[in-house]
């Protein structure tokens, strides 16, 4: 299958992952100072709740004109009107997806160039890469890639760098070969989330 033709100005440079337990009163705020993408992840929520959320999110940040996508979940996507969903290793395969939801923005979790291939080759629209540093947001991680990894990988598809992005760090993935990074702890876990996004917003220059 050719993959799937991207238009890259209209992919998000800074998604902010989203569960139910972050302070969603911010995230208007959040899309205003420049955060143009939001995924929606909440392993722990049932199926409503997620819609809910997701619903929720799309109120919130579509009218400064930011992307939402919900991760793993294809279903949620399509009912709920999120633009895109973000697919794992073990979720719906990615030829499937686009099978099934051609409208949707569709990205794959990669950890190396080979992966980075399969999944355009496959028709996803963009790359998860990453773990880039250490992170504790999310077990079972493997070792982090580095910033060199990023640069090995570059060319196929843009590549959204994950995994302990933070202040300091986002020109380095953009330099190495980056389209944009994807952020958790440095937004949610700071005392200022929304001065902390404009923050990681100014490294992206």
């Amino acid at each position: 299958m050719p993959a799937k033709e991207v238009i890259h100005v209209l992919l998000p440079r800074i998604f902010c992952l989203v569960s139910s337990t972050d302070d969603l009163s911010a995230l208007s705020d959040l899309a205003e100072v420049g955060v143009d993408g939001f995924q929606v992840r909440d392993k722990a929520a049932t199926t409503r709740e997620l819609v809910e959320l997701t619903r929720v999110v799309l109120a919130a940040v579509r009218p400064f004109g930011a992307t939402v996508v919900v991760d793993d979940r294809v279903d949620v996507a399509l009912a709920t009107g999120a633009d895109g969903v973000h697919l794992g290793a073990e979720d719906l395969p990615v030829e499937l997806a686009t099978t099934v939801a051609p409208e949707l923005i569709v990205g794959a979790t990669c950890r190396d160039r080979a992966a980075v291939e399969r999944a355009a080759a496959a028709g996803a629209a963009y790359a998860g890469f990453g773990p880039v540093f250490p992170t504790s947001s999310k077990a079972g991680l493997p070792p982090a890639l580095g910033v060199p990894a990023i640069t090995a990988a570059r060319g196929v598809l843009p590549l959204v760098a994950i995994g302990g992005i933070g202040a300091g760090r986002v020109r380095a993935a953009l330099d190495a070969g980056a389209h944009g990074v994807a952020v958790l702890g440095a937004i949610w876990r700071e005392p200022d989330p929304v001065a902390a996004a404009e923050e990681l917003v100014q490294e992206l220059g």
